[in-house]
């Protein structure tokens, strides 16, 4: 791990003012949101986060100064408790016949060394900032809220129209979003502020809300598609003609060709769903309607031959 001064780009002398004007510049820099899917702005941006943590915290920093600590912020195995006061101090004897004393009187654990150090260290920095900065979030000011996540059913025409639609939320409230023109079923959107309060007085988290398409009375989705069944009079369906079938922005005529059989599909192109890969066909099944009896049709189909 890089020497935390060097990441900062900060002399060993700085102010703890200067340290955190120097994080939070590459904090900006090298954030996730605004470097996606850049491993190398994540990793300098861990790296800022780790220094931060170090240097950011007064006891931590002078820890590191004595080399007590490293660069992660973990006790170094040559730093002992030399407890005793010269050559024979306890325990075991080390290189040059010193004795490194572990633990209280030479019997002691190592860990209760390692569990005493890191008890000095608890609390962690008191600038607020820094507590955002173990979280990788690179904000500054005391934590916000949590984010909640919420599902909302939009009606298909919205979907094809985009606009106004209500959502509720958790606490019993509501908000009012603009949906966009075409939105994926599974879309997330994000409405800042409307998320649980911060227990420290910031800003409140984020609700995330997950788009679902309603289900609808006539149409039934397929990716950008829609598909809708219509029933055709037997006339029609015999000599041809015009039936009016319905769309998302209202009724379409369409033209059924002659000796159409029942069951047949028939597209309509661009009447589907408007996503961003294009708008979809709205696929036409087609349902013969015998209706009333008719003495025209019934006395075709007896004087035609065979």
């Amino acid at each position: 791990m890089p020497d935390p001064y060097q990441v900062l780009g900060v002399k060993r002398d700085a102010s703890a003012e200067e340290i955190k004007r120097a994080y939070r510049k590459l904090a900006k820099a090298y954030h996730p949101d605004t470097n996606r899917g850049d491993a190398k702005a994540a990793a300098r941006f861990a790296e800022a986060n780790n220094a931060y943590e170090i240097l950011g915290d007064q006891a931590k920093r002078k820890s590191f100064d004595r080399g007590e600590i490293d660069a992660e912020g973990k006790p170094r195995a040559a730093y002992s408790d030399f407890s005793g006061g010269g050559p024979g101090f306890g325990g075991g004897a080390g290189p040059g016949g010193f004795r490194f004393d572990f633990g209280h009187g030479g019997g002691g654990n190592p860990r209760d060394m390692f569990s005493d150090l890191f008890r000095q260290f608890e609390g962690g920095p008191q600038d607020p900032f820094a507590a955002q900065a173990r979280r990788g979030s690179g904000r500054s000011g005391p934590p916000p809220g949590e984010d909640i996540s919420v599902e909302t059913a939009i009606p298909l025409e919205l979907v094809a129209t985009g606009g106004a639609h209500r959502v509720s939320l958790p606490d019993g409230g509501a908000v009012e979003i603009n949906v966009p023109k075409g939105i994926a079923a599974g879309a997330t959107m994000r409405l800042k502020g409307r998320g649980r309060p911060s227990p420290f007085g910031a800003m409140p988290g984020d609700a995330l809300v997950t788009i679902r398409y309603q289900r609808h009375p006539r149409f039934t989705v397929e990716g950008a598609d829609l598909r809708v069944s219509v029933a055709v009079p037997i006339k029609d369906a015999v000599i041809g003609g015009a039936v009016r079938v319905p769309t998302l922005s209202g009724e379409a005529e369409m033209t059924v060709p002659p000796w159409t059989s029942g069951g047949k599909t028939l597209r309509m192109r661009g009447r589907g769903l408007p996503l961003k890969d294009g708008t979809g066909d709205l696929f036409v099944s087609l349902d013969i309607d015998l209706g009333a009896p008719d003495p025209e049709v019934e006395g075709f189909f007896r004087r035609r031959p065979g």
